[in-house]
């Protein structure tokens, strides 16, 4: 029997304030908030659905700032000016993501621990 999908993931943060204002300026919709402190789990959904992010200060044996995920946007270089826009701090908008002459746009972020995310065309 074969699994169907990704349904969720855990990511350790240390300040989940900006953390969470982070994560709602990149469009993601907060579903749950519960605990505080050392024990505080909020989870989001990103606007095109998926598997949901889980940011935890509960740390387990995760670290904050380890993590290297993707994000696929319509139109990068619109969502590049939305999010420079809303105060985040991204690259600048690079060509040819999958190869020379690919004409793939993308660029790149980091939240608040320095977690990476790329934000490039659905394939």
């Amino acid at each position: 029997m074969a699994v169907n999908q990704i349904m969720m993931f855990h990511m350790a943060v240390t300040d989940m304030a900006k953390s969470k204002d982070f994560y709602t300026k990149l469009g993601f919709t907060v579903v749950q908030d519960y605990g505080q402190g050392d024990q505080h789990w909020v989870s989001l959904t990103a606007p095109g659905g998926g598997a949901s992010l889980n940011l935890t200060t509960a740390h387990e044996h995760m670290k904050p700032g380890t993590m290297k995920l993707y994000l696929s946007a319509d139109d990068v270089e619109a969502t590049h000016d939305e999010l420079e826009k809303a105060g985040l701090k991204v690259s600048k908008v690079g060509d040819d993501l999958y190869g020379p002459g690919s004409g793939a746009k993308w660029f790149s972020l980091s939240d608040p621990d320095d977690n990476k995310w790329m934000v490039a065309p659905a394939k």
